[in-house]
């Protein structure tokens, strides 16, 4: 009885884990307000990518690797469109490009225009796609690659520039 109440709360740690290392978290309708509590008063980049539908993703996702390692306080949340049978494949596309300790995330629904929705009602799917949050969660978006340009000026008016 008391082994299974162990193993009960163990695997309630285990999912109740912030994601970023290891495999990423199951992304689902109520996730985005879970990100948004997590990041509350302060600014964050929430990217959109896909390791099987996406060739531009890559380009993107070097750029914030590049970025991850040079800015300590980078607040990158990365959610892949894919399944949660893609973790393996999205783990081996983030270690190499220094994304592999980042909040990450997969979309985890049998109806992925349900996960959509709860992002952005406007949201069809197009990728790479980049919220970026204020300090009081109003976001821009960036559909497509977001340039370094545009996010270094991003970063330094949130004073998250080193």
């Amino acid at each position: 009885m008391i082994r299974r109440l162990l193993l009960g709360m163990l695997a309630a740690l285990v999912l109740a884990a912030p994601a970023g290392a290891g495999a990423p978290a199951g992304f689902t309708t109520d996730s985005l307000a879970k990100i948004k509590a997590r990041y509350a008063g302060r600014p964050f980049i929430l990217n959109l990518w896909s390791v099987n539908e996406c060739s531009y993703c890559i380009t993107e996702l070097t750029l914030l690797g590049k970025l991850a390692k040079t800015q300590k306080r980078l607040p990158l949340v990365l959610v892949a469109t894919d399944t949660p049978d893609y973790a393996a494949a999205m783990q081996k596309t983030l270690a190499p490009l220094g994304l592999g300790g980042v909040d990450s995330w997969v979309f985890d629904d049998p109806i992925p225009e349900r996960l959509r929705h709860a992002i952005d009602p406007s949201w069809y799917g197009e990728l790479p796609r980049t919220y970026l949050y204020d300090a009081q969660h109003q976001r821009e978006t960036v559909v497509g690659v977001l340039s370094e340009q545009r996010l270094r000026a991003w970063l330094r008016k949130h004073k998250l520039a080193n």
